[in-house]
């Protein structure tokens, strides 16, 4: 075998790219390729559930701060919206991620230790699950109060 993947993993996949165009199967790291491939998938998960806590904590920075709204907020809520949007259009199978209770969970976590600590509220003040719908948190026209 060429390159080790442990020692240099950038290498390590430029090496088995070029085995795979050269048709040398033969030669190819399987194992740790398929732990590539699957970790492509939880990268994308990351991704959506990161842009939805960044989403979910302005949310709620807008419901419980009314004083300090302002067009930053707005901006945020909106390029969250349109990436995670974007995310679900680009990649469809991650809509169904919008139906677990337990990705939810992690999100929501996340966008309420988020949001405690931009605001000073204490987490404990903010909703123990998110009060909101996927489509109310999507739509472009929600904003809560």
């Amino acid at each position: 075998m060429g390159i080790a993947y442990e020692k240099d993993i950038v290498a390590w996949a430029n090496e088995q790219a070029s085995f795979i165009r050269a048709g040398r199967f033969d030669l190819l790291d399987i194992e740790h390729l398929a732990e590539e491939i699957e970790d492509v998938g939880k990268s994308e998960q990351r991704e959506l559930e990161n842009r939805m806590a960044v989403l979910l904590a302005h949310l709620l920075k807008w419901q419980f701060q009314p004083t300090h709204r302002g067009a930053s907020w707005q901006k945020t809520i909106k390029v969250q919206r349109t990436q995670v949007n974007r995310r679900i259009q680009k990649t469809p199978s991650l809509k169904h991620t919008l139906q677990d209770s337990e990705w939810w969970d992690d999100a929501w976590g996340d966008a309420t230790t988020q949001a405690s600590k931009e605001t000073g509220i204490d987490v404990l003040k903010f909703p123990e699950i998110c009060p909101w719908t996927p489509e109310q948190i999507l739509d472009e026209e929600f904003f809560p109060e």
